[in-house]
């Protein structure tokens, strides 16, 4: 068996989409979001998911063409699930005991404001 059936080939290739589609929109919470808290929970809950989705096609691809389910892309993945929030905590605490200030609402609207 050296190819994939038709339905697996369109589920590999959506969850592929998927993944691109959730990590530029995880990019774009980077650029888009005002401080440094809310920039930290973009970039990681698009890592998290992309990833997520192209582990599931990679384990979908493989257990089909190998004819038995494959497993062990999971163990790479569970490494990356654990590590993006830590890091991203991590990140937070070493923000808080610096003292950087979140923008606050009113700050936000002064500096939009023209004059």
């Amino acid at each position: 068996m050296n190819e994939l059936p038709l339905w697996a080939a369109i589920l590999v290739a959506l969850l592929l989409i998927l993944a691109g589609l959730v990590t530029l929109i995880g990019s774009l919470g980077l650029l888009r979001l005002r401080n440094f808290y809310e920039r930290m929970h973009a970039p990681t809950l698009g890592m998290t998911l992309g990833t997520f989705c192209v582990i599931l096609a990679a384990t979908l691809v493989a257990s089909l063409l190998q004819g038995r389910p494959i497993f062990h892309e999971w163990l790479i993945s569970l490494f990356l699930f654990m590590s993006a929030p830590v890091t991203a905590i991590l990140l937070m605490q070493s923000a808080i005991r610096r003292r950087i200030a979140p923008i606050q609402r009113s700050e936000q609207v002064n500096s939009d404001s023209p004059g």
